[in-house]
């Protein structure tokens, strides 16, 4: 019963024109260009009228008027929702002979990550999946990237990530990425901590001086991280033993012998252990001669004579003495034996 959608019956309008805007934001292009033949206006959203002339005919309070001169009649849409896409209308009468034009609103919105993977904790050699589902308009494309310095590019061009017999070097974080050129990427990270038995990365053996401070080292990686016992002849070393201290960390672990004795020398081993399992090693502590005073000063003498003294040298002077004695005993006999002669 409405006379402006009467007049409309029949019309064919040209085709729509295509307006974007971000949700949330004001969209100010549903304007059409009038002049003084007009007679009547109106903005519709599909068959509902939005605003005819200044009168608004909608109860939505973001809607409104922006102009109605004889040149412009435009209309606003505030924090614009999804729900507002469609095609808008504006339809201009003028001696009984209706037009239109239109445009179609289509409402872009940003990346979101509504789903993502929670933190997972994986034994070694197990299989996991990871999931990031995010919306968007356009929809959004999702990718997973390792965050690794080894690792290079993405890992998945996908809303699913699977790694089969995942391996201690693929730990860490991962991180997903939702992107449509509306606005930033949207990035959110899950840990993924992989669970692996301790081994023995150093274990060596030490030598040491009697008296001397002593410290035996075993380092060992492990997630979680291992567990250390320190082991004498089957005998398990325990802390507060008189003269020995067990220092532990998360990856290595030290017996430290405050003032060596001839008792502490031996093969000791090292026992590293986690919920995965367990392994060991076998380090000594050795003992270490360590030079005397007396042993200092003959070598000390010893070198200082040397040149003087050496078995090279005595010999050259015994020999040169008996060449000499030996050449003054001929002296007179070829004295005489040259008298004789003349």
């Amino acid at each position: 019963g409405n006379p402006l959608l009467s007049s409309l019956r029949g019309f064919t309008p040209t085709p729509p024109l295509t307006g974007t805007c971000r949700h949330g934001a004001a969209w100010r292009h549903a304007r059409c260009t009038i002049d003084n033949r007009v007679t009547r206006v109106a903005w519709l959203n599909r068959s509902t009228i939005l605003y005819a002339g200044n009168d608004k005919w909608c109860l939505d309070p973001r809607v409104v008027l922006l102009s109605n001169t004889q040149t412009q009649y435009s209309i606003e849409i505030q924090n614009v929702d999804v729900y507002d896409e469609g095609p808008y209308t504006c339809s201009v009468q003028t001696d009984n002979h209706p037009k239109t034009s239109r445009v179609h609103l289509i409402v872009q919105v940003s990346p979101k990550i509504v789903e993502i993977s929670s933190d997972i904790s994986i034994n070694e050699g197990n299989n996991i999946s990871l999931t990031c589902i995010a919306t968007g308009r356009p929809e959004p494309t999702v990718t997973w990237r390792h965050i690794s310095p080894k690792a290079v590019g993405f890992v998945s061009e996908d809303e699913y990530l699977e790694i089969q017999g995942i391996t201690r070097e693929q730990s860490g974080d991962y991180e997903c990425s939702a992107s449509n050129d509306v606005a930033a990427p949207v990035v959110r990270r899950v840990k993924v901590t992989v669970n692996y038995p301790p081994y023995i990365s150093e274990a060596k053996g030490t030598g040491v001086p009697v008296g001397q401070k002593g410290t035996l080292q075993c380092e060992a990686s492990a997630v979680p991280s291992a567990e250390f016992q320190w082991y004498k002849d089957d005998k398990r070393l325990v802390e507060g033993k008189k003269g020995v201290k067990v220092e532990n960390r998360p990856f290595l672990s030290k017996l430290i012998f405050f003032n060596v004795s001839e008792h502490d020398y031996g093969n000791y081993t090292c026992v590293a252990s986690n919920k995965l399992g367990h392994t060991n090693a076998s380090i000594t502590l050795f003992e270490l001669n360590e030079p005397t005073s007396s042993t200092l000063l003959q070598e000390v003498k010893t070198t200082a004579l040397t040149p003087w003294k050496g078995p090279g040298a005595v010999s050259e002077v015994n020999n040169g003495t008996s060449r000499r004695a030996g050449c003054i005993w001929l002296l007179p006999l070829l004295v005489l034996h040259l008298l004789l002669k003349f």
